[in-house]
């Protein structure tokens, strides 16, 4: 009896150990596919709809605050372009009119700019002459932007004469350079206006 007992102790060792041995079970197939349905379709192409709309309006703001910005830029332009004068004339040029018309118009849309407008000779002649002549140079533009209803208050005049030339030369380019009016913007210059803009 003795001597089964280790044949037995063997047998159910050996049905322990194949018990054990036996290979785990295959894992379930993985779900299948959550199929869309045509209302997450619909949710996302109402979603891209939404998102393209939002893009094309940004888009659309930011091209007309570059269009804007270009237009104030050019007005500024204009308003601080020269004009330029004959020599010993303060009488405005044709080409300088031209250029004070579209002053006028840049001003009169943006009615809080001021403008120091400054008379400038070549170095012929006397300083004290000279002096006079960027004067009456500049008090002519004056009278004309007045013949146009803009307000006195508005503008300084101020001549310069000879004292700032433009070409540091003595010769009949340089001279026709130097003989001009200048205009600065003293207040204002953030809220300048493209012509019929108010």
């Amino acid at each position: 009896m003795y001597r089964r007992l280790p044949v037995v102790a063997f047998l159910l060792i050996a049905v322990t150990v194949g018990a054990c041995r036996r290979e785990s079970p295959e894992p379930p197939p993985p779900p299948p596919p959550v199929q869309q349905t045509d209302d997450d379709e619909a949710a996302r192409l109402e979603a891209q709809r939404i998102a393209d709309s939002i893009a094309a309006v940004r888009a659309a703001e930011e091209a007309a605050q570059r269009q804007r910005e270009a237009a104030a830029a050019a007005a500024r332009a204009i308003l601080e372009q020269r004009v330029h004068f004959d020599f010993d004339e303060s009488r405005i040029r044709t080409d300088a009119e031209q250029v004070l018309r579209q002053k006028v118009e840049v001003l009169r849309s943006s009615p809080d700019v001021r403008l120091r407008i400054e008379g400038h000779t070549d170095e012929r002649g006397s300083a004290e002459y000279n002096q006079a002549l960027g004067s009456r140079r500049a008090q002519a533009i004056l009278d004309y932007f007045l013949e146009y209803g803009l307000s006195e208050s508005r503008f300084v005049i101020t001549s310069f004469g000879e004292e700032r030339p433009l070409v540091n030369r003595s010769d009949e380019e340089a001279w026709a350079q130097n003989r001009r009016a200048e205009f600065i913007i003293t207040a204002g210059a953030d809220q300048i206006n493209p012509p019929g803009s108010n």
